[in-house]
């Protein structure tokens, strides 16, 4: 760790030291763990994945056998009827009718045709009362039956290509949620870290300059120095106060914010470790690109836009056009005045359709809308090119930026080393009077600067790194896709 590093962080300590015991040390993969485990935005994309997966889990029940069980118990009525009479005459009466019938119902969606097959059985009573009291039982036991369109788009299985590739992208999206948490907490996390070290730097540079205003004091009481030299370093005292009184309340801020973030207790302190541990990681740009395009969730967004323009087209030449429906059933059933009665004696139940749909005159709509989808499917495959080609380019500079941040880390940890040391030289042979007061402030500066980069640097490369396994979905530290 550089030298000016090392020494912020030892004042950062001793500033805190007497809450030291009772504080948590909080490293960036600690954080990161805590809000995908326990923060709010974790909390609600596990909540959204929860549903798209009930969601998949009801579509895939609906496929399988549905037993239905229907009927009106009962259906009542009362009126006066018209009653045809021996002679030919009709006369007005009224009657009492009461129906009542139950109906059970095994279906199953054929999922190679997309025709309905189905099993009942069923049972009805008639009652009716007035001049004449009838009461009769009707009964179906058993009825086989198939319902199946011709020349007509299969409706179930364009369900079943769509549902797939949704279970796909719900996935992904997951993943990608909660790696976009990841981010977030990486920004956080240095929000804090960033504001530590400027809190310990501002109160060292309050401290460095109290001592040299107390020694250009001395020094212009003996004529040593101008006035000009003691107002200017005054000035950079007041300022150095000032600005230590914002970095209190910046770290606080911070402090708070990612408390929030990952629901700690209020009462309960931590303090973040500085993240200085960076990955050996270089990833390969093509690499980034082959898991962007194999692991995104926008892959499976517009593969699932190709499947649903794709059937558009589908329905579009079907359903307008000339189709059929063949329904047939086969099965036993009886009447009988009593109930038991009504499952003697059964009789073959026959059964059998064939409607044919033919158009004569469109006025050319059927082609119009043929079109139509055709040159939505070219939009949507045009679409699919030109976000290919992005997510290619996003993953490819995002591991080329990757890169760029680790070797910037290097550069800017030299270089706040050397600011530091030149600081300390410049220090050194003010309060032996061998340089200007102007020198000085210049050296502190250029230190403050070189602290300030040094820290971008560091945020810049946690966030390029997070950034690039938001991208692709890929470890690249461990080499395996993230799950």
């Amino acid at each position: 760790m550089p030298s000016s590093r090392l020494a912020l962080v030892v004042l950062a300590v001793l500033w805190l030291a007497p809450a030291a015991a009772a504080q948590r040390q909080l490293t960036l993969a600690e954080a990161i763990r805590l809000a995908q485990g326990e923060g709010h935005q974790a909390g609600q994309a596990e909540a959204a994945r929860d549903a798209a997966r009930l969601r998949g889990d009801a579509f895939r029940a609906r496929l399988l056998p549905q037993i239905t069980l229907g009927g009106s118990l009962p259906t009542y009525n009362r009126s006066i009827i018209p009653v045809l009479q021996p002679d030919g005459s009709t006369l007005f009466r009224p009657q009492q009718q009461t129906n009542a019938a139950l109906t059970a119902t095994l279906s199953q969606r054929l999922p190679l045709t997309g025709g309905d097959f189905f099993v009942s059985s069923s049972l009805a009573r008639l009652s009716v009362a007035g001049q004449q009291t009838i009461e009769t039982w009707s009964s179906t036991p058993v009825v086989i039956g198939l319902r199946q369109e011709i020349l007509r788009p299969n409706t179930s299985g364009w369900d079943r290509r769509e549902q797939f590739v949704r279970d796909e992208r719900d996935e992904r999206v997951y993943r990608e949620a909660m790696e976009d948490v990841a981010v977030a907490t990486t920004e956080l996390f240095f929000d804090v870290y960033g504001a530590r070290v400027a809190l310990a730097n501002a109160e060292n540079n309050v401290a460095v300059n109290d001592t040299l205003y107390r020694i250009n004091t001395g020094r212009f009481q003996v004529g040593r120095i101008g006035e000009n030299d003691l107002l200017q370093s005054e000035l950079v005292l007041l300022r150095a106060r000032t600005s230590l009184e914002g970095a209190r309340l910046n770290h606080e801020r911070a402090l708070a914010a990612l408390r929030l973030a990952l629901r700690l207790p209020p009462d309960e302190g931590f303090e973040v470790v500085a993240p200085t541990d960076i990955p050996p990681v270089e990833p390969d740009p093509e690499r980034a690109v082959a898991e962007a395009l194999r692991n995104r969730s926008t892959m499976s967004d517009v593969s699932l836009q190709s499947v649903q323009a794709d059937r558009r087209v589908t329905e579009a030449r079907l359903n307008n056009g000339v189709g059929a429906t063949v329904q047939a059933s086969f099965g036993f059933n009886a009447t009988a005045p009593e109930m038991d009665l009504a499952y003697r004696n059964l009789l073959e139940a026959r059964q059998f359709a064939f409607a044919v749909q033919v158009p004569l005159w469109q006025w050319g709509a059927h082609g119009a809308t043929v079109d139509a989808a055709r040159a939505d499917r070219e939009r949507v495959a045009s679409q699919t090119e030109s976000t290919v080609e992005q997510l290619a380019h996003e993953a490819r500079f995002a591991a080329l930026q990757v890169t760029q941040a680790r070797r910037n880390v290097e550069l800017l940890a030299k270089a706040d080393t050397v600011a530091a040391a030149r600081y300390a030289v410049a220090y050194n042979r003010y309060v032996i009077g061998r340089i200007a007061i102007d020198n000085l402030f210049i050296a502190q500066n250029e230190k403050d600067q070189a602290v300030t980069q040094y820290l971008q640097a560091l945020r810049g490369f946690w966030q390029a790194y997070y950034r690039l396994r938001r991208l692709t979905l890929f470890d690249f530290v461990r080499g395996e896709e993230i799950r």
